[in-house]
């Protein structure tokens, strides 16, 4: 009788402690009310930090504004400021949304949190290519998220007089800062949501992928996430004056000379002159000055490059790769389909030029074909990407996992840049082809187990087994047909020979020549 009221009492407390997961959550700031659908409970639009308007802004992300009540949450908040239509975009944006199969609260299931790509300078979560729900519906066991982050001049401008506010004595790089606000704000409230705080990977493509790798090297995103997913990322190049594809990176000093000339040509010399300016008058330098992260000491400590040979980065299991024609994407002489393609080349890297137009060679009839074209993508991605894996796989303890993605459409040489998104996403319509819905539901498995186990390889699964990277036996998973296959890191004789052109740029001739 006795043992039998313990355990009765024991089932109260348990149940007390269980609780149901509901439409409405309190978080951080108050109460808000997401929606129920088909076995997802989604909440978007959520405040994870102060709007970055009137004196925030160019300031790091501050604590959420309280609400009372219950606040709506079931619409995706306007994304960060960008040219296009602006009912989409305002300086307001530092949002995120959640899509949760849990059940219960306490669940602990593992979360995906989404960083998405658009150069630093566009992009916002509400972009239907950015959906999260088909993925978080795949395997009902991992929740997903996205976060929005400051792009453009909005995102990553720095002026000496930015410094002089700030008690790090440093400036830019606030779209980056905005990301780590988000992962604290989950790392203090998912579990309201079934998820588990131990248990985030990160993932993005493009600029979500190169933030993926910065956060991976940032002391500030220390113990923000146990795993992390780059799709044609990476930033390991040195640091550049004139900045080019895979070294588009910029000390404090360089970028501020930069910013401080858009703000002489704006005819602003105070900060308040600076913020009195309406958000528009930044956009016709978006891709340009003042639009990209920077090596300020602070948020990004150094070349990331030389930092990983230090062993100084956030060991994390990580799944990264690049596509297979990420040349196609881009133009501009260094790989693009461009008359002057081998002038391009000589501007771009000097003495290395004639060896990397060998490993790299134009079509006979001095064509930028495809070969030529896969300078751009090694430049860029490529080789990004294979010296995180070597550089983890040499110094690092956690595990690495390289891909390179191949399904090439409708009579096209290879991948562009961008187009795995939609494979990960489970975006695939009625026209997409058989191979193609194969390889994306092979895809979402792939990163929905890494989530999970931290390994795309899972327990009992028929997926081809993907290897782990290691130096002794480089080895690439090729995410080509309906049946991925491990395989050798793709030109690899020619990396080799990038390799040796990043090397040098980082001797003393080389940065003398940079300049």
């Amino acid at each position: 009788m006795k043992k039998g009221l313990i355990l009765a009492a024991l089932a109260v407390s348990l149940s007390a402690c269980s609780a149901e997961m509901t439409t409405q959550v309190k978080v951080t700031g108050g109460t808000v009310e997401g929606y129920a659908d088909n076995g997802l409970t989604i909440f978007k639009g959520i405040p994870f930090a102060a709007p970055p308007t009137g004196e925030l802004r160019w300031k790091a992300p501050q604590p959420v504004i309280p609400w009372d009540g219950v606040r709506e949450a079931k619409t995706y908040s306007k994304g960060p400021y960008q040219s296009g239509n602006p009912e989409n975009f305002s300086e307001d944006c530092l949002y995120l949304n959640i899509w949760t199969p849990a059940v219960r609260t306490d669940e602990k299931l593992p979360v995906l949190v989404w960083i998405y790509g658009g150069g630093f300078a566009m992009g916002w979560t509400g972009d239907p290519s950015n959906d999260c729900e088909a993925l978080a519906r795949k395997h009902g066991d991992v929740i997903l998220a996205s976060i929005n982050y400051r792009v453009g001049q909005m995102g990553f401008f720095s002026h000496p007089l930015l410094d002089a506010e700030n008690e790090q004595h440093v400036s830019g790089n606030y779209g980056i800062l905005d990301q780590i606000a988000g992962l604290e704000w989950i790392q203090e409230n998912i579990s309201r949501f079934g998820g588990d705080p131990d248990r985030v990977t990160i993932f993005g493509e493009s600029a979500g992928g190169i933030s993926v790798s910065m956060l991976c090297a940032s002391p500030l995103a220390k113990g923000l996430f146990s795993g992390a997913i780059s799709q044609s990322g990476g930033s390991f190049g040195p640091a550049r004056a004139t900045t080019y594809p895979g070294e588009n990176m910029k000390t404090l000093k360089m970028a501020q000379d930069d910013c401080m000339a858009v703000a002489r040509e704006l005819g602003a010399t105070t900060l308040e002159q600076l913020r009195a300016l309406p958000p528009s008058a930044f956009s016709r330098y978006q891709m340009g000055a003042g639009g990209w992260p920077i090596v300020d000491g602070y948020v990004i400590p150094g070349d990331q490059f030389e930092m990983y040979e230090q062993g100084r980065f956030n060991d994390v299991n990580v799944l990264i790769g690049y596509n297979s024609d990420e040349g196609a994407s881009f133009s501009g002489g260094f790989g693009g389909q461009t008359p002057n393609h081998a002038d391009g080349v000589r501007t771009r890297y000097g003495k290395y030029a004639d060896a990397l137009l060998e490993a790299y060679p134009v079509e006979p009839d001095g064509r930028a074909g495809k070969t030529a074209r896969d300078l751009m993508r090694d430049a860029a991605f490529g080789w990004q990407t294979w010296s995180w894996a070597r550089l983890q796989a040499a110094v690092g303890k956690s595990k690495v996992f390289l891909y390179y993605f191949d399904q090439p459409q409708r009579g096209a040489e290879g991948s562009p840049h961008g187009q795995d998104v939609g494979f990960v996403f489970q975006h695939m319509n009625q026209r997409s082809s058989q191979s193609d819905l194969a390889l994306s539901s092979a895809m979402g498995d792939y990163w929905l187990n890494f989530a999970k186990y931290g390994t795309p390889n899972a327990p009992g699964s028929d997926l081809p087994v993907w290897p782990e990277f290691s130096n002794d036996d480089p080895q690439a998973m090729h995410l080509s047909g309906p049946t991925p296959f491990a395989g050798p890191v793709p030109s690899l004789d020619a990396l080799n020979v990038l390799d040796g052109y990043f090397k040098w740029r980082r001797t003393d001739e080389g940065k003398a020549w940079a300049k």
